[in-house]
């Protein structure tokens, strides 16, 4: 007998007028196989709907897996053990199907589905306890005829946020459908449930959102979007709207030069002004992974030779944000704030290595669609990322299905060597984003510019966001920091002394300056050049509904980055504050922290202030030099929070973390303040001693709101951003630029190359003179003209609008 009470609903529809699991199932065409029965396809060969559908199912639902081995056991018995909580908490009522999902707002129908869709998953796959259940399937077909009565269907107009409708739920409903006409056989005609369920689907997600790539159409959501239509098309036989989903894939694979998509450079752009290589970017790799893979070899093939930029792109775009597990949260959006979301069955922390995984996963999946060279590469990634993550470890990682940890134990167990994380730089001028990898550490730099926002909020997520594109520093090692921004970072630390950034200490309220990634500073000197090496980068900074202005120039090198700050201005009538670094130490952690060689005391609460501080040490993490000596404030704190907090949709548990903050105390209502120091991750408290007593390492040649310099003669770099037209030791330029030199002195005649780019990207030429003594010019781009050499070498750069690096070579004279 059915476990659920009768209501007004089913009288009404006259659906499921018996109770029993076959009446149940054969409403829906479909015969329920007996309890425990290893369920599995039952449709004629040659049936390439039937085929398509069956690929689906195994995407999803995996193969090749011992049910009863490690970590599949444990996964799929948490599965049935779900499938059984929302089987007997169901109770089918006019505005919900669970009494936690109440339709209104409609997330709570999204999360109704994705119950059916665990249930639908418990009955199809082994080893769940619930394998072939007909009881299951009776509960699973009252659920969706509820939903389809009551809410999802034809009749009703969509409330409240539209990718509910159009994408969560619609996924959800039609993977089910997928798995219950694959695993329970057809057994009649009467196909009226599930022709309601796709008619409702064609309700919420006509043929025309995949007309014109405009609006919520574009990027992920598009990819999602054909997602659903194509496997709506499959489930409803249609061919016409395969073919539609297939064709409306091309809009999202060639390079894009605004808005949505991907960038040349590597950029990732979600919601127009969002740097969203995480999250979004996870979406859209996942969903061409099973689109392609899908298709792959059928009459729908995706044939489309601009698919190619989306496999160059996972080596180009994704895997350099990617360090030993964890996606960086300068491209996470408001991800960064969800935490352990409320009403989450599982209890997953959502952190910087759970969007690393994903995507992992996902670059796993891809790969399948992949050429053989590509698929040999990534594997090869893929076996790196997950013997490295120290933090959470992969294999185990709770968020993934069985078909995910099938995939990636056949890659971490197979024939391909692990792939070490990669040294060099990785500059992304179209989302204001910067990655620095050397031996031992890796760093990412948030910055924000008229093209890309400070932050964005949105659904009750991350209002606190406000100064993460103020030049936020994040920094790693290889053995230590792993769980730096993981370990409940965001919900405890002081948003208004985020690492790296120049701030207002002005009080801001939450979602302050608009949401979805509408508030962006009037600035557009944002950027840099790079030799792929090292790099020199600035940020024209504007606060956030605040009167600071400022420059801020890093110059990324060997083992640190230099970092300057100059023009540092405000009238907000509070203080003005650099943060040199934020730490978190962890619950209880007790990082030493060591100023010019005396140890600091650590007690909680107290700011110590240094007159004149040349270096400081932090245990276990590395340290600062500060060139010549510089005012520098302390303070260890422990500090209270839940992610509730910055995201009414998650966890109220609160959460205590210890935190080191140092940082320059600018004063009240600065003018023309500035800084300098340099961020030495994994640096001993000796090397940073050596460092800050040798005088003749770095020479800043300047440092002012008009140009930033440096010279670091044992790397032969030097280095300047120009905010105007200027001259800094032995660079000049005509106007804004980023210039970075490197000298080579071999055994050869000495060579230099110079690369040059344009951050205010507006198209106008420029000339950049170096005077050192130069024989010949080797090569260079064609948008450089050569003006003279000799004595001084002269360059004209028409630079275009993209702030790409353009490079010449010469021989020294």
């Amino acid at each position: 007998m059915s476990p659920f009470p009768a209501t007004s609903v089913w009288s009404r529809r006259g659906f499921l007028a018996t109770a029993t699991a076959t009446a149940a199932a054969s409403a829906l065409g479909l015969t329920a196989r007996p309890a425990g029965a290893a369920p599995g396809p039952a449709t004629a060969p040659g049936d390439e709907f039937a085929t398509l559908r069956d690929r689906w199912c195994e995407l999803t639902l995996g193969s090749g897996f011992d049910p009863a081995a490690p970590p599949y056991a444990a996964a799929l018995q948490e599965t049935g053990g779900l499938a059984s909580t929302f089987q007997a908490s169901m109770r089918p009522a006019a505005a919900s199907l669970w009494p936690d999902c109440r339709y209104d707002p409609p997330s709570g129908i999204t999360r109704s589905y994705s119950r059916l869709a665990t249930m639908a998953q418990a009955y199809a796959q082994p080893g769940t306890g619930r394998t072939g259940d007909p009881g299951l399937a009776s509960a699973l077909l009252t659920g969706l005829d509820h939903l389809e009565a009551t809410v999802y269907n034809t009749a009703t107009t969509r409330y409240g946020n539209w990718w509910e409708w159009q994408i969560g739920s619609p996924r959800l409903l039609l993977d089910t459908l997928a798995i219950l006409g694959r695993h329970l056989p057809d057994g009649g005609s009467d196909d009226a449930l599930r022709d309601r369920c796709l008619a409702a689907v064609d309700h919420f997600v006509p043929d025309a959102l995949l007309g014109d790539y405009t609006g919520t159409s574009t990027g992920a959501n598009r990819v999602d979007l054909c997602r659903v239509v194509a496997l709506r098309g499959i489930l409803g036989r249609a061919p016409a709207k395969i073919a539609l989903a297939r064709d409306a894939l091309s809009p999202v694979f060639p390079y894009v030069t605004r808005g949505d998509g991907l960038y040349a450079d590597g950029s990732f752009v979600q919601h127009t002004w969002v740097a969203y290589s995480g999250t979004y970017g996870y979406v859209l790799l996942d969903g061409l992974g099973r689109l392609f893979t899908l298709l792959g070899g059928s009459f729908w093939q995706v044939t489309d030779p601009n698919r190619q930029i989306i496999f160059d792109s996972v080596e180009r775009a994704w895997a350099p944000l990617l360090y030993n597990g964890l996606m960086m949260d300068s491209v996470n959006g408001r991800a960064i704030s969800r935490g352990y979301l409320r009403g989450d069955e599982r209890h997953i922390l959502r952190s910087d290595h759970y969007h690393g995984h994903a995507l992992i996963a996902a670059i796993a999946l891809l790969a399948e669609a992949a050429s053989g060279a590509e698929r040999d590469r990534w594997h090869a990634m893929v076996k790196g990322w997950i013997a490295r993550d120290g933090t959470l470890p992969v294999r185990t990682d709770r968020q993934y299905p069985v078909a995910d940890l099938a995939r990636l134990a056949t890659i971490a167990d197979g024939p391909a060597a692990a792939a070490p994380e990669p040294v060099g730089h990785r500059l992304f001028p179209a989302m204001d984003r910067a990655v620095h990898r050397r031996p031992g550490w890796a760093a990412g730099l948030a910055m924000a510019s008229d093209r890309i926002a400070y932050y964005e909020n949105g659904n009750g997520e991350n209002p606190h966001g406000w100064h993460t594109g103020a030049g936020m520093l994040y920094w790693w090692g290889a053995d230590f920091g792993g769980d730096q921004y993981t370990d409940a970072f965001w919900p405890t630390v002081d948003p208004y002394r985020l690492p790296g950034t120049t701030v207002s200490t002005k009080r801001l309220a939450d979602n302050e300056g608009g949401g979805w990634g509408e508030p962006k500073p009037a600035a557009r000197w944002v950027g840099g050049t790079t030799d792929g090496e090292f790099a020199a980068i600035g940020q024209d900074l504007r606060g956030l509904s605040s009167t600071l202005t400022a420059r801020k120039s890093w110059f990324a090198l060997a083992d640190c980055l230099v970092c300057l700050g100059a023009g540092i201005t405000a009238g907000d009538g509070v203080p003005a504050e650099t943060i040199v670094d934020n730490r978190c130490l962890g619950e209880r952690g007790t990082a030493a922290l060591t100023v010019d060689g005396v140890r600091q005391s650590g007690t909680l609460g107290v700011t110590t202030s240094f007159r004149r501080a040349h270096w400081a040490h932090l245990a276990g993490h590395g340290g600062y030099v500060f060139p010549g000596g510089a005012p520098l404030k302390a303070l260890r704190e422990a500090r209270t929070g839940s992610w509730h907090d910055i995201n009414t949709t998650s966890s109220t548990e609160p959460f205590t973390r210890r935190y080191l903050t140092l940082w320059h105390d600018h004063g009240t209502d600065p003018a023309d303040a500035r800084y300098a120091y340099l961020l030495m991750p994994g640096a001993t408290a000796r090397t940073l001693a050596g460092r800050a007593a040798d005088r003749r390492w770095l020479t800043v040649l300047a440092n002012d709101d008009g140009r930033q310099a440096v010279a670091v003669d044992p790397l032969g770099v030097t280095a300047a951003n120009f905010w105007r037209a200027g001259r800094a030791g032995p660079l000049t330029s005509s106007g804004p630029a980023s210039v970075l030199v490197r000298e080579r002195h071999g055994r050869r005649r000495p060579t230099a190359l110079l690369c040059l780019a344009a951050p205010e990207r507006t198209g106008d030429t420029l000339e950049i003179t170096w005077s050192r003594p130069v024989r010949t010019v080797l090569a260079h781009d064609p948008a450089i003209e050569v003006l003279a050499t000799g004595r001084a070498l002269r360059l004209r750069l028409t630079p275009g609008t993209s702030c790409a690096t353009h490079t010449c070579t010469v021989r020294l004279a």
